[in-house]
Order: C-alpha cells, then sequence, then structure tokens
C-alpha cells in the first residue's frame, strides 16, 4: 500500500454543513482517533472545543499528524506508525494500514500518514478502518488484532471511480473489506458494521443518499445477517455490546 511520497489528492475544507450533535452534548470522552489530516477528518476548531471540554482525553494520531492537535490544544496525544501500538488503563489502541493519502494545502501532499486504528478493551473490541480504498490487509488486521465486536467501515465518497478508487472504498468493497475481516475468525460470532463516512459533506459525485442503499445491497446479496450492519441516521446513537450484538 502507498505511503507518504507517493502522490494522491489533496484534502479540501469542507462545506458549512451541520454536524449531527452539538460537541457541547457529547458524554465524557476518553480517547479520540485520528485518521488524517485532511480537513473533513481534522478540524482546527472542533480539536480546540473538544480539548477545551475533554482536558483529560488521550488523542491517537498517525506519524506527523500530532503536531496540530498539541498546537490546537490537545494535552495527551500519541503518534502511531502503522502496526505499532499504545496499552494504558486497560486499553490498547493500535495503529493500523489503510490505503489512502494526506494533506493541507498543495504544498504538504503526503508528508504526513493515514491510518486506521484498532481498540481493545477487557469486553470489547472494535477497528475503525479510517478513509480508505480497498486493499489487502483487511484480513491481516482482523488476524492480528480480532475477533472484533464493531467494524466502523467507510461507504461514501466513491465516484468518479477513475479518481475515487486509489482512496474510497464504494459500498461494494466495504461489504467485502467486512467479509475479509469476519472470515478472519469463523469460530467467533460476526461483528457489527457501523457505515460512516456518508451523508455529512458533500465530497463526490455520487448522490448522496446512494450509500447505504447500494451497501444494504450489496449486504443482502453475499447473504450476511441484516441486523450486523448499522446504517444510523446523523446523530442517532446505538450501544455496542461483546460480539456485535
Amino acid at each position: 500500500m502507498e505511503r507518504p511520497g507517493v502522490a494522491g489528492p489533496v484534502g479540501r475544507p469542507p462545506p458549512p454543513n451541520g454536524s449531527g450533535v452539538a460537541l457541547s452534548a457529547l458524554p465524557p470522552i476518553d480517547v479520540v482517533l485520528l485518521s488524517h489530516n485532511h480537513y473533513d477528518h481534522l478540524d482546527a476548531d472542533t480539536v480546540r472545543t473538544l480539548a477545551r471540554r475533554h482536558p483529560a482525553a488521550r488523542w491517537f494520531a498517525p506519524l506527523g499528524v500530532a503536531r496540530y492537535v498539541r498546537q490546537w490544544g490537545g494535552r495527551d496525544v500519541v503518534e502511531l506508525d502503522w502496526w505499532d501500538a499504545d496499552e494504558r488503563d486497560g486499553v490498547r489502541v493500535a495503529c493500523m494500514p489503510a490505503q489512502h493519502a494526506s494533506g493541507r494545502t498543495p504544498f504538504d501532499r503526503m508528508r504526513t500518514l493515514w491510518c486506521g486504528w484498532t481498540l481493545r478493551t477487557a469486553t470489547h473490541a472494535i477497528y475503525f478502518a479510517g478513509d480508505t480504498a480497498s486493499h489487502p490487509e483487511f484480513g491481516e488486521i482482523a488476524r492480528r488484532h480480532g475477533p472484533f465486536d464493531l467494524c466502523i467501515l467507510p461507504i461514501g465518497a466513491y465516484e468518479p471511480r477513475w479518481f475515487m478508487r486509489p482512496v474510497h472504498v464504494n459500498p461494494e468493497e466495504a461489504v467485502r473489506a467486512y467479509v475479509d475481516i469476519a472470515a478472519a475468525h469463523p469460530r467467533s460470532p460476526a461483528p457489527a458494521a457501523l457505515a460512516v463516512h456518508w451523508g455529512a459533506f458533500s465530497l463526490a459525485d455520487e448522490p448522496m443518499d446512494e450509500p447505504p442503499r447500494l451497501a444494504k445491497a450489496a449486504w443482502g446479496g453475499m447473504g450476511l445477517d441484516p441486523e450486523r450492519l448499522w446504517v444510523l441516521s446523523l446523530g442517532e446513537t446505538r450501544r455496542a455490546t461483546p460480539n456485535g450484538g
């Protein structure tokens, strides 16, 4: 997979869409996982607000991204490379490979890393794929760090494919990634899959309501349990329990 030094699309400031939940309404935050430095995933005002409201939160960032968080007020910031991990207070957070890109200006393209994350406690295990295209490491991630109770997988911003294929999965590819993850631990209950990265920002050419429709169709086409696919509305909350319930 590509790492800094290989060209790819550069981030741009997102349009002024509203968030699903006001930052002031969030519960206490212990851990923040940052996947990369594109504007729609690393916003200065959001970081400042969270750092002020949750000063004890621990921030995790891929290589080169921690400096932004510290500059904007984050106190406990951990920067990791792919496959590295940090374990403290009963929580193990590991940095996972992804295929994407980075950059906030035309002059810093591919200078910082992008990633996914796994988070494991005594009772839960979660995989967050980050922004990513399809890549061959999904099964290996699950073998090393699974089984998971919940997989957080992107499904949007995929058209046109000639441009987006190197950086974003489409819904069908997201479902195939889930199948690879679940197959790594066939004797364990299948994890739930939370579909993200759709509906909030208009970043690509597909209709904004198309990703969940295609994801559900691909999910059904693979014969997967419909209760295991979570497509939530903006601001909707669902509690994850061990074994993906």
